[in-house]
């Protein structure tokens, strides 16, 4: 099982790669969703990350596929364009998950 980045910029694919993880770059809507697509349909695919930039472009899209795959996780990951909201949003997430806010 292996992960594979869905990047809005060349900079993080190039240092995931660092780490070992391959990554596609995509920037508008239709790229970002036929990537998400391809990836979840590979079998070896366990855990996917999405830089925040890219969700940013179809989040209705990215959140129908986080509540329906379940051979494959989904994460947003933040990016070079900050990550202010990331904080609030994992907030938000143990919030609805168990209802106790951070």
């Amino acid at each position: 099982m292996r992960f594979l980045l869905l990047s809005d910029n060349i900079d993080t694919k190039m240092g995931m790669r660092l780490a070992g993880v391959e990554g596609i770059v995509v920037h508008e809507r239709e790229e970002v969703i036929s990537a998400l697509k391809q990836a979840i349909k590979q079998k070896d695919v366990a855990v996917i990350l999405i830089t925040a930039k890219a969700v940013r472009t179809c989040p209705d899209v990215v959140a129908k596929y986080k509540m329906e795959q379940h051979n494959v996780l989904i994460v947003e990951i933040p990016d070079r364009h900050g990550g202010d909201s990331i904080n609030e949003m994992m907030d938000q997430y143990v919030k609805d998950a168990i209802g106790v806010t951070m």
